[in-house]
């Protein structure tokens, strides 16, 4: 049974594709402070009034021998690091490094600072941190800064064709 999004916000690739799937999600507006120094999950995760667990943030990385671009997406919490080593043995390889920020924004459609995982311009390989099916609720990069999507972890992996892994430290 299709079910559908439960609050309007801005439209991004990351929006439309959770709409064309039929999941529920919320949307989550704030405005971004570029002189913050707390970085943009952290920043994220104070304007939502939720703890920082439960803010993931997207990297991109590029893996030796992976097949294609070499890139994929590893997607933990804001207060944890993303682990290259296991990111890259999740993917089954065994080396990975953060890739350029340029790259990323090329294939993702994005600009850093808010990278969804969700409605990239080309779909990568996608590891969501473990820690994420725990909760009931994780919160993502809407597709721009000062926006993020609260939806279930398990659409999260759904919509972005990945799997979890323990990919953060």
């Amino acid at each position: 049974m299709a079910r559908k999004k439960v609050a309007a916000g801005p439209r991004t690739p990351a929006t439309t594709a959770l709409t064309r799937a039929g999941l529920t999600f919320t949307t989550h507006p704030y405005t971004h402070d570029p002189g913050s120094d707390l970085g943009y999950g952290l920043e994220a995760a104070a304007a939502l009034g939720v703890p920082p667990e439960v803010v993931f943030k997207t990297l991109v990385v590029h893996v030796d021998g992976l097949h294609g671009s070499g890139l994929a997406v590893g997607v933990v919490p804001v207060s944890t690091s993303l682990d290259l080593k296991a990111i890259a043995g999740a993917l089954g390889h065994k080396k990975a490094t953060m890739a350029d920020g340029a790259a990323a924004e090329r294939s993702s459609g994005y600009v850093m600072g808010g990278i969804s995982p969700i409605g990239q311009r080309t779909a990568l390989p996608t590891v969501v941190d473990s820690r994420a099916q725990a909760l009931t609720t994780v919160y993502v990069s809407g597709g721009r800064r000062g926006f993020d999507i609260g939806l279930a972890p398990a659409d999260l992996v759904a919509v972005t064709g990945g799997s979890f892994a323990p990919i953060a430290r």
